[in-house]
C-alpha cells in the first residue's frame, strides 16, 4: 500500500523541484536555439536565461519570483492501492503545497476571485488542481508537480471542417504573433495545440501537450508529428525570439494532441508553456520506494487508445 506520509513528501520534494530545477531537455533545447539566434539581444537573454537557470540551482532559490499557480497530474496505476484512497491522496498533495509555499518557498499566488482572500498557502477552493488518468497493469502512482503561470499565454478558436490545415497554421501565427508582440507569453516555449474533442477537452489536450511532454518527443501519429516539426518551424520565423525581441528563437519545441470531434467542427487551443519549463515527477511504489523524474510520460498508448476495448494485442503492439 502506498502511504499517505509518503505521497506528502514525495509532492513536497518535487514541488521544491519544479521551481529550482529547470529540465534538462528544456535547457538542451535553448541551448539549440543559442547557435542559430541572431539577434544580438535575443542572444544575449538565451544565455542570460540559461546562467540563471544554474544560479538557481546553485543558490537552491526558485529561478523565477513568479511561480506561477503549482498543480498536479496524477497518473494511478489501475492496480495500486493508496492509503486512505484517492481522498487521502488529495489531503496529502494539499499539505504538501502548502508546506512548500512557506518552505521553497513559493509566491502565494492564489486567491479568492471576488473577495481576493489569499490563505498564503496557494491551497482554497479547487487550487490546487489535480487531473487524473490512469494505466492498466501497473501498481504505482505517478505525481507531477506543474508550475505555469495562470494568467496569460493560450487562447482558443472554433475552426471548421473546411478551414483544413491552412486554418490551423493560420490561428497558430496569428496566436504566437499576438503573443509575442503584447507580451502575453514568456518565450522562448514549449507551445502545446488540442486539436478536436470539445472546448473544454481540446483546452485540455494543448495544456497537457505543452507541460507534459519534453523536448524532443514527437507524436507517434505521423501526419501529426509532421505538422508538430512545420508550426514549430512557423512559430521561429515570424521574426521574434526571447521576450519579444527581433530573433528566430520563439518556440523550443511543438506537441500537439488530438481528440476525437464533433463532424461539423475542429476546436483548437494554443498554450505556450513558462520559459522555465517548470515540472517534476514522482513514481510511488507499494514497497515505499519513489523515483524521481522530469518527463511525465503522461501520454502513454493506452491515453490515445482508439479501440473500445483496451486489449493484450493493443498492448503488445504498442510496446513494439
Amino acid at each position: 500500500m502506498i502511504k499517505n506520509s509518503a505521497i506528502e513528501a514525495a509532492a513536497y520534494e518535487i514541488m521544491a523541484r519544479a521551481a529550482i530545477e529547470i529540465p534538462e531537455d528544456y535547457k538542451t533545447g535553448l541551448r539549440g536555439m543559442l547557435d542559430g539566434e541572431k539577434g544580438e539581444l535575443s542572444h544575449f537573454v538565451l544565455e542570460a536565461m540559461l546562467d540563471n537557470y544554474d544560479a538557481a540551482e546553485e543558490d537552491r532559490r526558485p529561478m523565477c519570483a513568479d511561480t506561477g499557480v503549482p498543480r498536479y497530474y496524477v497518473k494511478a496505476g489501475n492496480d495500486a492501492h493508496i492509503e486512505g484512497g484517492f481522498i487521502g491522496l488529495e489531503t496529502a498533495l494539499r499539505r504538501a503545497t502548502a508546506r512548500a509555499t512557506q518552505d521553497v518557498p513559493l509566491r502565494p499566488n492564489r486567491v479568492h476571485p471576488l473577495s481576493r482572500q489569499d490563505n498564503n498557502n496557494n491551497v482554497g477552493i479547487n487550487a490546487p488542481e489535480i487531473d487524473y488518468a490512469f494505466e492498466p497493469d501497473a501498481d504505482w502512482v505517478d505525481i507531477t508537480t506543474v508550475h505555469k503561470g495562470g494568467l496569460f499565454g493560450s487562447d482558443y478558436r472554433m475552426l471548421f471542417p473546411g478551414d483544413g490545415i491552412d486554418g490551423i497554421k493560420r490561428f497558430f501565427l496569428d496566436v504566437m504573433y499576438e503573443f509575442g508582440r503584447r507580451g502575453l507569453a514568456c518565450q522562448p516555449a514549449i507551445v502545446g495545440i488540442g486539436l478536436g474533442g470539445s472546448k473544454d477537452v481540446t483546452m485540455t489536450l494543448g495544456k497537457q501537450a505543452a507541460c507534459l511532454r519534453v523536448v524532443g518527443d514527437a507524436n507517434p501519429d505521423p501526419q501529426v508529428a509532421a505538422l508538430e516539426r512545420e508550426l514549430m518551424d512557423m512559430g521561429n520565423a515570424i521574426g521574434m525570439g526571447p521576450m519579444g525581441y527581433v530573433g528566430n528563437s520563439m518556440v523550443v519545441d511543438c506537441h500537439i494532441e488530438v481528440g476525437y470531434t464533433h463532424t461539423g467542427g475542429m476546436p483548437m487551443s494554443v498554450h505556450t508553456f513558462c520559459l522555465s519549463s517548470r515540472r517534476a515527477v514522482a513514481r510511488l511504489h507499494k514497497d515505499g520506494s519513489v523515483e524521481y523524474r522530469t518527463d511525465p510520460k503522461w501520454f502513454t498508448p493506452y491515453m490515445r487508445r482508439e479501440s473500445v476495448e483496451w486489449s493484450m494485442a493493443e498492448a503488445a503492439l504498442a510496446a513494439g
